[in-house]
């Protein structure tokens, strides 16, 4: 690459959001650099899709992959009770007929390669192993970004050596890194979503027969100061992690010497769900407990002049509904589809590249209040359907993930008695 090069558009992160946001404004004939950290693919998590990503993955053209690929098919999730007592099926086809009711359980390491190589197919040039240090910024213009060298023999750059490109528009889709909200200091912590999650995968294990297979599963522990989530994988594999409070899961659980036995505090909540410790009978954990935060965030701001953000360099929301995936898809097809107009009207401007930001956190607002229902310990899903029978299409609806293309707030107001909702955050724009 030669010093100073331009393009229309540099995408910064090679996730599902940024392969997304680069093959959309490259199929539009715009020039699109992507630049990924990592050199190989890795393992992440967040491996479970929704329906929802049924149509943005029809625009990105990867449909027939995914039909083709070995990832377990997803028909519904299924819940379980502190008691062990598992809810009916949520099946997503029941409000659904269409094909797009049925997903996939996806490898990440994979799902993200193809991503990246449908992207290259669409013209996008990818680099891997390729660090952004820093978006420079001319006022509050973004300009290009600072790159150096992590591995990539196509680049001019040594390990010590850094370069600048410029670009147009500044897409970040760096993740919970969030680069631009950094160097920004967008972002705000959820106060009441402060979570922790400890999680490996198995090998082996009891699987249900049928549709059933690939579904998500949800389970409390017993006191509910917990939750599991098991989802099927390929290779025989299951991914299964535990969620709980920060305090209760991480801070409370070190020893007298301040270290933390992740491994420990895994099994004990594991011997607290009982139907998930039944299902992992004579599984092997095939990796040592990892550990994250699950800290829910958004940053005040979307879009700025010359850059967005996309994907959880925008926001992230408790993984309890696997919507990461969705959200960082869904992202990266609204700010595309807001990129590829500002070039045709040759407006820049924080309000036009934003233009989609309210819209796309109406959904996440949607997920949001379900996530609140979910941790309210007196609330029952069961419960609430058996009084209010006519919300279950619509709870079928935000778990499918249809919160952009039906109207999913009429079950909020009835779920509002039994749980507590924070207000509404709009979206710090410029009109």
């Amino acid at each position: 690459m030669k010093n100073q090069e331009n393009y229309d558009v540099i995408v910064i992160g090679g996730g599902p959001a940024g392969s997304t946001a680069a093959t959309l404004i490259a199929q539009n004939g715009l020039r699109v650099l992507l630049l990924e950290r990592d050199a190989e693919p890795t393992f992440k998590i967040g491996e479970s899709l929704i329906p929802a990503t049924y149509w943005t993955f029809k625009r990105l053209g990867t449909l027939n992959r995914l039909r083709q690929s070995h990832f377990p098919q997803k028909y519904s999730v299924q819940f379980y009770s502190r008691t062990g007592k598992a809810s009916a099926p949520f099946y997503f086809f029941e409000t659904n007929p269409h094909e797009s009711s049925v997903t996939w359980q996806v490898l990440r390491s994979e799902f993200d390669q193809m991503l990246l190589d449908n992207a290259t197919e669409n013209g996008v040039d990818v680099l891997r192993g390729v660090s952004v240090r820093k978006v420079i910024f001319e006022g509050e213009k973004a300009t290009g970004v600072v790159i150096q060298n992590r591995g990539n023999a196509e680049l001019s750059t040594s390990d010590k050596n850094t370069e600048t490109v410029h670009g147009t528009v500044i897409v970040d889709s760096t993740g919970q890194s969030s680069l631009i909200g950094r160097q920004l200091k967008l972002n705000s912590v959820e106060p009441n979503l402060k979570k922790a999650s400890l999680f490996t995968h198995y090998e082996g294990g009891h699987r249900d027969k049928g549709i059933d297979e690939g579904a998500t599963l949800i389970l409390h522990t017993a006191e509910k100061d917990s939750w599991f989530w098991s989802i099927p994988l390929p290779y025989n594999r299951t991914s299964v992690g535990v969620v709980g409070e920060l305090d209760y899961l991480l801070q409370n659980r070190r020893a007298s010497d301040g270290k933390l036995n992740a491994q420990k505090i895994f099994d004990e909540e594991l011997d607290r769900c009982q139907p998930l410790k039944q299902r992992l009978k004579g599984a092997k954990q095939l990796f040592p407990i990892q550990t994250t935060k699950d800290f829910s965030y958004r940053a005040s701001k979307i879009a700025g002049e010359n850059w967005v953000l996309i994907g959880d360099a925008f926001g992230f929301l408790d993984p309890v509904y696997s919507t990461g995936l969705f959200l960082a898809l869904k992202s990266g097809e609204m700010a595309a589809d807001a990129i590829i107009e500002a070039f045709h009207a040759n407006d820049f401007s924080e309000t036009k590249l934003g233009e989609f930001g309210q819209k796309f956190v109406d959904g996440m607002e949607a997920f949001r209040k379900l996530v609140y229902a979910f941790y309210t310990k007196d609330f029952s899903f069961a419960r609430f359907l058996s009084e209010h029978p006519q919300h279950l299409g619509g709870i079928v609806d935000i778990l499918s993930g249809d919160v952009y293309r039906r109207d999913v707030t009429h079950i909020f107001p009835d779920m509002s008695k039994m749980c507590y909702f924070p207000p509404e955050v709009p979206l710090n724009t410029v009109r």
